[in-house]
């Protein structure tokens, strides 16, 4: 993956690794282990090597706790910040079944907290949910992506792993050189003390891009887009903390995958979509909140 990614981009890229698993007395092991960035690709390869899964006694993991190591990291100022989430099981706090901390985080962490530092920080978030282990949980996942303009891809098997971490970062580097003209319109927008119409913006944006002939890459799924936000996801996105979430999440027991083993995914270059605007937007209305 870790050469990969270099090779395909071509970027002075850097990579970091945050590891997690559980509180005491689920798991006794850590909660998480950090390894922060390094241009080294031999370095993170050892730490990759010495990764191992280790289920803790209830179903939520450290979920919080990992976020916020990630937001702790050395980001670089001006990079393209990605951070990719692989989940199995829910944060603590999200569904009091089964859960030794059914309140959330025994460390205080809220992870919709947390990801909107990301999200201002400018880091986005793709999370990779391994189905159907992760799909009664899936909204909320994909609530936390669209908080930074990233993306939920569904993994049934590890065999796509690697396309999916290539894939996202490419998409991501292609968008970020159309930032600059979205941020425009957005500041425009706040000076002028309007509220922002996510939908309409979206659309003022795709035209704009349209019309400068811009093109990205884009992460498919057996050659369709990667499915996106309903208003559910959009509702949970809105909560500013977990108990928030907690109180109106619907908690769909029989959920479908949206995934299985034979799925394929690759990265296709076209013209932007109106869903990428749309998580454009996300991007830069996070981003500017730390200036108005």
């Amino acid at each position: 993956i870790v050469e990969d990614i270099v090779a395909a981009e071509k970027s002075d890229v850097r990579l970091a690794l945050v590891e997690y698993r559980d509180h005491p007395p689920q798991d006794s092991s850590f909660v998480t282990r950090v390894h922060d960035f390094t241009p080294s690709i031999g370095t993170m390869k050892k730490w990759l090597d010495a990764c191992s899964a280790q289920g803790g006694g209830d179903t939520p993991e450290a979920v919080a706790d990992a976020l916020h190591d990630v937001l702790k990291l050395s980001w670089r100022e001006n990079a393209t910040k990605i951070c990719v989430l692989i989940s199995d099981a829910p944060p603590h706090g999200l569904s009091p079944n089964g859960d030794t901390f059914p309140e959330g985080c025994p460390a205080g962490l809220d992870p919709m907290v947390t990801v909107r530092e990301l999200a201002q920080k400018g880091v986005t978030l793709y999370s990779v949910g391994c189905e159907p282990a992760i799909n009664q949980y899936r909204d909320f996942f994909m609530a936390l992506v669209y908080i930074t303009g990233g993306q939920y891809v569904p993994l049934a098997g590890s065999k796509m792993l690697t396309q999916v971490i290539i894939g996202g970062a490419q998409e991501e580097i292609s968008l970020e050189k159309w930032m600059a003209e979205v941020d425009e319109e957005i500041k425009k927008e706040m000076e002028a003390g309007r509220k922002i119409n996510d939908e309409e913006m979206s659309h003022v944006i795709h035209r704009k891009l349209k019309s400068k002939g811009a093109v990205s890459k884009q992460l498919m799924q057996n050659k369709m887009a990667l499915r996106s936000e309903t208003d559910d996801v959009r509702k949970y996105a809105e909560y500013t903390t977990l108990g928030a979430v907690r109180g109106g999440y619907k908690m769909a027991a029989h959920a479908p995958s949206m995934a299985t083993h034979s799925d394929v995914y690759e990265c296709e270059e076209a013209e932007t979509s109106l869903a990428q605007a749309t998580r454009m937007v996300q991007k830069s209305k996070q981003r500017m909140m730390k200036k108005f």
